[in-house]
């Protein structure tokens, strides 16, 4: 047994309370090793005589990545604490896997050999809002997506979509060019908006703040601003903001005031500065976001610069009442900060959504004290590997996303958000080479997985283009020139994940091994009473598919096709076209 493979902490992603008072157990083991796994366990006060009473549940084993298999038990102490250790088997030896080593058996004279899990605090349980569970977003870039006001443009603006969009021009995209395009957002399915910076700013993008308390003029008025948040909210739409508290704009008059009166100035520690006076060439003296001159880092550690962040944070909750928080380079920012910055949001909306750009293992921010999410930039990584680039196969995209789900319990998995496409990244129909079916199977995946998932504007139309700035063109509004296949397909997926709570977070979502068919990718999510299999043929030929399910006295449905598939014998064998899906529930 590779015993230097065999991975567990009483902590995290390994162990970790759900709300309903389960604690889940997970174990790690060397790939195709360990053949069975039992959880040993009892109550560390409960003893007869000399002898500590344990009991066994067998683990199941949840996944498998490149390298390790993964195994899963969930328990309910009767008194909220826990002692235990696992019983590991192959057909070569049985072993005993405790926190101070390995035994033949299970040691019964002292409960210290055992991993502890010491009391199942209420506090500490993970607790993200409910509703993000069963929301789809619809991200915008408010300069690109509508011009609702021409009065309002910036002198400089360009006519809408008259030419490629660069890091500098501007067309006029506002607040009120959202507000009368609230019903195309209903009638997608979306009931979440998540707003990239609208804050007053030098650039188009506006993550270079120059005043984090007022609203960009090109956008509109906090009047404005509010009158759409109360049509959202009517609609059933939650509105979160954007907010850079990891550096301010070059024109954000505190570091304008260090610029121009050196260390004198006394808002000179609420940056980073190296030495005085302050210069932008070759290199800033001072920290900065990556080595942007413009766009100088903020001491978050500074008392005044603490105090200033965490009442832009309230500000906009408590006056505005909005739903939810993204936070720009969210790595970069000191943890105690981000502590400070959920305590007090929260205090004024307790069911604020907390969301960080973090594109990396995000344990660290994931605890419960400090976000309730982080962009699943990972999960984007897989799905344009696999149906954008075609660079790995299925079997690599299951052995990937496994260990992704595992990073993290399954309780942050229900909120991670998931994306395909952003202001930061390609438009996934160029992604995908402009092929449309494979840019509909992305969003059958996207919209069928766990997670909270995300739509860049305008990739539901059609929209295309290269990295920034190529992905952040002028939304297009003749429908003639949108593909509406495309939109009906996603407004028909929203349809199906808000008609079908397996398709949103509801119940355990399982792979079905790789091995099984080398062109399909298939998973399963069942919460115990009916489960429903997505298949997805990532082949450009026509496949059979033979559901390794028993369906005897089962009834199957295909959702996307409404109807109720007939059964000749207990096995299901199904036609999927080239690069094709099916969606089947039973």
């Amino acid at each position: 047994m590779f015993k230097e493979a065999i991975y567990h902490r009483p902590k995290d992603n390994y162990a970790y309370v759900c709300t309903n008072g389960e604690l889940h157990i997970r174990l790690r083991t060397k790939k195709d090793d360990v053949k069975e796994v039992s959880l040993v366990h009892g109550d560390p006060y409960d003893w007869n005589g000399k002898q500590w009473q344990i009991k066994t549940t067998i683990m199941k084993k949840s996944g498998s990545d490149q390298l390790f298999d993964y195994w899963f038990a969930s328990v309910t102490p009767p008194f909220k604490r826990l002692r235990y250790g696992f019983i590991l088997k192959n057909d070569r030896e049985s072993t005993c896997y405790t926190e101070k080593g390995y035994y033949p058996e299970p040691p019964v004279d002292d409960t210290a050999y055992y991993f502890c899990f010491p009391f199942l605090n209420n506090a500490d349980i993970f607790r993200a809002p409910d509703w993000v569970k069963d929301t789809v977003w619809y991200q915008i870039f408010p300069e690109r997506f509508a011009n609702g006001n021409k009065n309002i443009n910036p002198e400089e603006a360009l006519p809408w979509g008259s030419t490629a969009p660069s890091p500098t021009n501007f067309f006029g995209g506002d607040i009120e060019g959202v507000m009368k395009r609230i019903p195309y957002l209903e009638d997608l399915g979306i009931s979440g908006i998540y707003f990239t910076p609208i804050f007053k700013a030098y650039s188009n993008h506006k993550y270079d703040t120059i005043d984090y308390l007022e609203i960009d003029p090109q956008f509109g008025t906090k009047e404005t601003f509010k009158e759409l948040i109360d049509v959202c909210h009517k609609n059933g739409i939650k509105v979160m903001l954007d907010a850079v508290f990891n550096h301010s704009g070059f024109y954000f008059p505190q570091f304008q005031d260090v610029l121009m009166n050196g260390e004198h100035s006394r808002f000179k520690n609420w940056f980073h500065v190296h030495e005085f006076p302050l210069v932008t060439e070759p290199k800033p003296n001072y920290d900065t976001f990556a080595f942007t001159p413009f766009m100088p880092k903020l001491n978050t550690e500074n008392p005044e610069v603490k105090e200033y962040l965490l009442e832009v944070g309230r500000y906009w909750v408590r006056e505005f009442n909005i739903d939810g928080w993204r936070l720009d380079v969210a790595n970069e920012v000191d943890h105690a900060f981000w502590r400070e910055f959920r305590r007090e949001v929260k205090a004024i909306k307790s069911d604020l959504y907390i969301l960080g750009e973090i594109w990396h293992d995000s344990m660290p921010w994931l605890r419960g004290d400090q976000f309730d999410a982080v962009m699943n930039y990972p999960f984007t990584t897989n799905i344009l590997n696999l149906f954008g680039r075609q660079t790995i196969t299925s079997k690599e995209f299951v052995e990937n996303m496994t260990n992704v789900i595992h990073m993290y319990p399954a309780n942050v998995n229900e909120v991670s958000f998931n994306l395909v496409g952003s202001h930061d990244t390609p438009r996934i129909l160029t992604e995908c080479g402009n092929d449309i079916d494979r840019v509909k199977q992305v969003f059958a995946l996207l919209l069928s997985f766990i997670g909270t998932p995300c739509i860049y504007y305008g990739d539901e139309i059609g929209l295309t283009g290269a990295q920034d700035p190529g992905c952040r063109k002028c939304m297009e509004w003749d429908e003639n020139k949108q593909n509406r296949d495309l939109f009906e397909h996603i407004q028909k997926l929203i349809r199906l994940r808000r008609e079908n709570p397996l398709l949103s977070n509801e119940g355990k979502i399982s792979f079905i091994s790789p091995e099984y068919h080398e062109k399909c990718l298939a998973f399963v999510k069942s919460n115990g009473k009916s489960s429903i299999i997505v298949v997805l043929n990532t082949c450009s030929e026509k496949v059979e598919y033979t559901i390794p399910f028993d369906f005897k006295g089962k009834t199957v449905k295909s959702l996307w096709n409404d109807e109720e598939i007939s059964l000749t014998d207990e096995d299901l064998t199904i036609q999927i076209q080239g690069n094709g899906f099916a969606i089947l529930k039973f």
